[in-house]
Parts: C-alpha cells; structure tokens; sequence
C-alpha cells in the first residue's frame, strides 16, 4: 500500500508509482470520488475533450451563426 503525507496547506504529493499507474504528469487534474462515507477514489481527469464528439448525436437542425447571436442577445436583454 503506498501512502503520502498532508501538508500544512492541504496538499498532498502523489506518490510516483501512482502517478505512473494512473499516467497522470504535471498540470494534469485528478478527481475524488466518494464511494462511501470516508472512502474516496482517485480518477485521472485527462480525458481528452475530442472523446465527448458524438455524445449527444446529431443535431435535429443545424443553426446558424446569426440565429445563435439573435438567441444570446435575447437571454441577454430579458436577463436585465
């Protein structure tokens, strides 16, 4: 089992071999799951943004950039 140690600030570093297993480096996020009360996991967040292409299926019509701008000015003005 490979632990780390809390810093005064919170922090903590995560071991090397962890990183490796998890292929998480520097500037890389990870996040923590609670699975159960006081039982957390550590997922690498480094997804790719490409992999969320095609999540939501095709759009039912395709909009242009004037309507887009017409719908933000709208929200925009009935937020006022």
């Amino acid at each position: 089992m490979t632990t780390a140690t809390v810093s005064s600030k919170g922090q903590i570093t995560i071991p090397a071999e962890v990183r490796q297993a998890l292929h998480v480096d520097a500037g890389d996020r990870v996040e923590f799951v609670q699975v159960e009360p006081g039982r957390f996991e550590l997922i690498a967040a480094t997804q790719s943004i490409k992999s969320l292409k095609g999540m939501f299926g095709r759009p039912v019509r395709t909009v242009s950039i004037e309507e887009m701008n017409r719908a933000i000015e709208a929200r925009g003005s009935a937020a006022r």
